[in-house]
């Protein structure tokens, strides 16, 4: 039985006009996330630029996180994330204090590490995480970015017990039934119902919850006893993403940029479209425009 599953919702940084983050926003923000009634909650992603951050700032915003989530008894995750190993040890060690469920880390990021020296964080990262779980983040744009193979070598003998990543091509499916048996598996929010229906995904830190956390979350839900209906508006939920969402990325923004995109159109929190410099922020314009077409095409979702 999976440790970790279902529908996670990323903490988004409310970015003000002098480049700060509004930690008010963000608690309120926070505030709803928890109502809407998601599986869990996780800071320090890369919707949440984390490689944007001060460490002050990073203290703030997982302090703010824990003080909400603990009286709640609402799950949540630390994301640890550096590009530096020894950065991202620290917070970790930081991160502990605060009760979290699980820690996320990437592997060091800015020259790319062999399996062994991605072993090698790992296994210092378990012993810094003091017996709290540790969650593999291997996002598409990761300088090393693992087969299932290679998931199992790095993470033996660790205390990785969950892997956040994006699906393969062609048998990817088999091997992740062959290889990550042993991990709580997380695929794109807009793939989950296919990743339930193939027996791999344990769920999702999920871009649809950034449209709409409890929309994302009915959406879980379903799965667990209308699977075909699931997998339906999941068609839906990937063609807006490739006719709407898509066409703005290939126009250069990047993925945080796009999740504070469909957070805006969903307009659940005042969360805004701004990233902080120098990332280019996605006109909040275009969050107008597409609210309609995503109320009309995925209605299940966009539904309060």
């Amino acid at each position: 039985m999976s440790r970790f599953s279902g529908n996670w919702a990323s903490l988004l940084l409310p970015i003000n006009s002098d480049d700060s983050i509004d930690l008010m926003r963000l608690s309120d923000a926070i505030d709803v996330l928890i109502a809407s009634g998601v599986d869990g909650l996780y800071s320090n992603g890369t919707a949440c630029e984390f490689y944007a951050q001060s460490e002050d700032e990073f203290d703030a915003i997982q302090n703010l996180l824990a003080e909400k989530c603990v009286p709640a008894s609402q799950p949540f995750m630390i994301g640890a994330s550096h590009t530096d190993a020894r950065q991202s040890l620290a917070r970790l060690k930081r991160a502990v204090n605060l009760g979290p469920d699980a820690i996320q880390v990437i592997l060091p990021d800015w020259q790319p590490v062999s399996l062994d020296e991605g072993r090698d964080f790992l296994l210092a990262a378990s012993e810094a995480a003091a017996g709290i779980p540790i969650v593999l983040y291997n996002p598409p744009h990761a300088k090393r970015v693992l087969t299932p193979g290679q998931l199992a070598q790095v993470t033996q003998d660790t205390s990785v017990v969950a892997i956040k990543l994006a699906l393969g091509g062609e048998g990817w499916f088999d091997q992740a039934r062959q290889h990550l048996g042993h991990l709580d598996v997380f695929v794109p929010g807009h793939h989950l119902a296919t990743g339930r229906r193939e027996g791999v995904a344990a769920g999702a830190f999920s871009n649809v919850a950034c449209l709409s956390p409890g929309g994302a979350q009915r959406w879980t839900d379903m799965m667990a006893n209308d699977l075909t209906r699931a997998l339906a508006i999941e068609k839906r939920i990937q063609a807006f993403m490739t006719e709407h969402i898509l066409p703005v990325a290939n126009a250069g923004y990047t993925n945080a940029a796009l999740d504070k995109l469909l957070a805006s159109i969903g307009g659940w929190a005042d969360v805004g479209t701004r990233l902080r410099a120098p990332y280019r922020s996605i006109d909040p314009a275009v969050a107008i425009a597409l609210r309609p077409v995503a109320n009309a095409m995925i209605p299940e979702i966009m539904l309060p």
